[in-house]
């Protein structure tokens, strides 16, 4: 037996060394830290249930997250309906009529659609609304309830919710397979970006 065998044998002997199988296992890896939110890049919108924080995603859409902060820091999404709310879909809101024809005074963007494998509309997805035409999305947009396959790189996803999704559960469905929403609706109390917040 070798000389450190030996050693190591006298040293678990003594109790002072346990054996290699009890010993824990060292990380490989140094632990990662959680990245840190971008305000820049970040949503808060209040409900009447609470506050949902959305993660914009302009890596995916970046026209349309410009448009998004750009109306939320104009005010324009502040007390807007959500319009079309279809139980195990999405709640849709930003136009300011409630019709679910309206939209903001800016032109149309042009379609920013994720290939289904870099991004899918899942649970807590953002996505813009749009008319059959694919480069019609002004301002209203759309917050998934649960996976819809049949959307994915056919509309553009802007963001995803990363905390208060009970909230959006929430919100006050429509009727009927047009998801309209009976008076009075539930509407946005107010849309933030987090850099803005006070």
């Amino acid at each position: 037996m070798t000389a450190p065998a030996l050693l190591r044998r006298s040293l678990l002997g003594a109790g002072l060394v346990a054996p290699a199988l009890a010993m824990p296992m060292l990380a490989t890896r140094p632990v990662q830290a959680q990245p840190q939110t971008d305000p820049e890049n970040t949503l808060f919108l209040e409900l009447k249930d609470g506050r949902v924080t959305i993660q914009l995603l302009p890596e995916l859409a970046p026209r349309h997250v410009e448009r998004i902060k750009l109306l939320t820091r104009r005010g324009f999404y502040d007390n807007t309906p959500f319009h079309r709310v279809i139980e195990g879909f999405m709640a849709q809101g930003g136009d300011p009529t409630g019709t679910g024809t309206g939209g903001s005074d800016l032109p149309n963007l042009p379609a920013e659609f994720t290939p289904p494998n870099r991004a899918r509309f899942l649970r807590g997805t953002c996505g813009m609304a749009r008319t059959s035409a694919p480069n019609t999305a002004n301002s209203q947009f759309f917050i998934m309830f649960a996976p819809a396959p049949n959307l994915d790189g056919q509309y553009t996803i802007w963001g995803r919710v990363v905390a208060g999704m009970e909230a959006v559960d929430k919100i006050k469905r429509g009727q009927g397979p047009s998801g309209q929403v009976p008076q009075p609706p539930d509407r946005i109390r107010a849309m933030r970006v987090a850099a803005d917040a006070r």
